[in-house]
């Protein structure tokens, strides 16, 4: 199951729904990015970057 290792963001329960309404589940995952072997999600990585980038100026 994909995570984020920061913040342990997993997938969620959605639902496509048909021109009747029918409800079909579904699962939305997160949008996990490599940075440095680590799997991140972008939420995380743009937090990461930004104090990096603090750090160093």
């Amino acid at each position: 199951m994909p995570k984020c290792e920061i913040c342990l963001k997993g997938p969620k329960k959605a639902a496509n729904r048909s021109h009747s309404k029918v409800k079909t589940l579904r699962r939305q995952k997160p949008n996990l990015q490599k940075l440095d072997n680590h799997k991140v999600c972008t939420k995380c990585r743009r937090t990461i970057t930004k104090k990096f980038a603090e750090m160093t100026a």
